[in-house]
């Protein structure tokens, strides 16, 4: 494992998003939907693709509370520029668990 410094830590924007839209994407290689967070007001709404269709339904999964790194660069994914990483682990059937807030905090609130 690497390590890392902590300056180098401080410069992952890893932020708290709340799911609002989630939709089907059939163009995607492996299962996945696209899905938009708000992440606050100085971050606005994003938009990106998660393979985290074994677990999560698209009803499910809108209103939920996420953690997300923002500033990667964008990537295209078929026809979607992907704007945030949602961040998650694996599970035993490699099946993405999402990391979520314990509790409700601001959208746009910084990992710390």
């Amino acid at each position: 494992m690497k390590e890392i410094s902590w300056e180098e830590f401080e410069q992952i924007e890893i932020r708290t998003g709340t799911i609002i839209k989630v939709e089907d994407f059939p163009e995607a290689r492996k299962p996945a939907y696209k899905v938009w967070a708000d992440f606050g007001p100085d971050f606005g709404v994003r938009k990106s693709s998660a393979q985290i269709t074994k677990l999560y339904t698209k009803e499910e999964l809108v209103g939920k509370q996420i953690v997300a790194v923002l500033n990667f660069p964008a990537k295209q994914i078929g026809p979607i520029k992907s704007e945030f990483l949602l961040t998650g682990f694996a599970g035993d059937d490699n099946e993405v668990i999402l990391a979520v807030p314990e509790r409700p905090v601001r959208n746009g609130s910084k990992l710390v």
